[in-house]
């Protein structure tokens, strides 16, 4: 798998994404779009850098900011940037019961300090299983 097209510039692992399993997935993608109440041509997505950072079962009409400063900067992840981290990247608790997002840093931490390949294959997983399963400790 090509781990760098499928995680998106803010870390998000695109690979372990239920959207993007519908792409294939057409019994998964009716159950998603009767959940979201969305078409189901739009209950799937190809990952960030392919859909040119505008995701459609989402409602975008452009590009995140994320994706935006990412590529005009010329960079492949935040975690190159001088300016990481940045508000681009601040972690929102309004959908945090819900979206992956506030994992973002700490994706980004761990695929600079492992690796990308590292990072994909031995904790992308284990990050969002964490953050939607485990108790919260301190």
């Amino acid at each position: 798998m090509d781990y760098e097209r499928m995680t998106a510039p803010c870390g998000l692992d695109c690979f372990n994404c239920l959207m993007y399993a519908a792409v294939t997935n057409a019994g998964l993608r009716e159950k998603i779009a009767e959940r979201l109440h969305i078409q189901v041509e739009k209950a799937m997505c190809r990952g960030c850098r392919d859909e040119g950072g505008t995701i459609v079962f989402l409602g975008m009409k452009s590009p995140c900011n994320v994706y935006a400063c990412a590529s005009e900067k010329g960079l492949n992840f935040c975690s190159e940037c001088p300016g990481f981290p940045c508000d681009h990247l601040h972690p929102y608790a309004d959908k945090a019961s819900l979206l992956p997002h506030n994992t973002k840093v700490f994706n980004l931490c761990l695929i600079k300090r492992m690796g990308l390949e590292k990072w994909a294959e031995e904790k992308a997983k284990s990050v969002k299983d964490t953050y939607f399963k485990a108790k919260f400790k301190l």
